[in-house]
């Protein structure tokens, strides 16, 4: 049941490099392995990504994990679902000096365990985690990601999408 990367995902991949958040930023989306189970992003500190103190701005730490397990899990879902970010927390473990990087996975197991929750309870919310490292491979930041997964056809009483979201994924 592994599933290959389709043309317009890779060109969706190829697209965030130019996505100005990113660019502005510095991140670059570096790997996208042909299942979309593993994408690895990273970073370099410039002048334009720094601090007042001289080291990666928090918000581009948080930026380069943001939209990764919402859009994988969106992809290895399929039509059938909807995915939304629902909340977000980071929590700063040391100064992000020289270049960062931060890897998303999601296992076929996890994947299925989500799919199978969804379909018997009409919606779940998985939490991610990742953690972006230096280059030494010390954690540098640590973010955790709460995501709503719903099945489109669910008849739930709460079946609208959670609040501040307007459209679909």
């Amino acid at each position: 049941m592994s599933k290959k990367v389709t043309t317009k995902q890779r060109w969706l991949f190829w697209l965030m490099r130019f996505y100005p958040p990113f660019l502005g930023a510095g991140i670059r989306v570096c790997t996208v392995r042909d299942d979309l189970r593993l994408i690895e992003t990273e970073m370099k500190l410039h002048w334009w990504n720094r601090n007042y103190v001289g080291t990666h701005f928090g918000g581009s730490l948080f930026a380069m994990c943001d939209p990764f397990y919402m859009v994988m899990l969106v992809e290895l879902l399929g039509r059938d679902y909807i995915v939304w970010d629902k909340a977000a927390t980071i929590r700063f473990r040391r100064p992000g000096r020289g270049t960062m990087r931060a890897r998303f996975e999601i296992p076929l197991e996890r994947e299925q365990e989500i799919r199978a929750a969804a379909d018997a309870e009409g919606k779940v919310e998985p939490v991610f985690k990742a953690e972006v490292l230096d280059q030494e491979g010390e954690v540098v930041a640590e973010v955790e990601k709460l995501l709503y997964v719903r099945r489109k056809d669910a008849r739930l009483e709460d079946s609208k999408p959670p609040e501040g979201n307007e459209e679909e994924a």
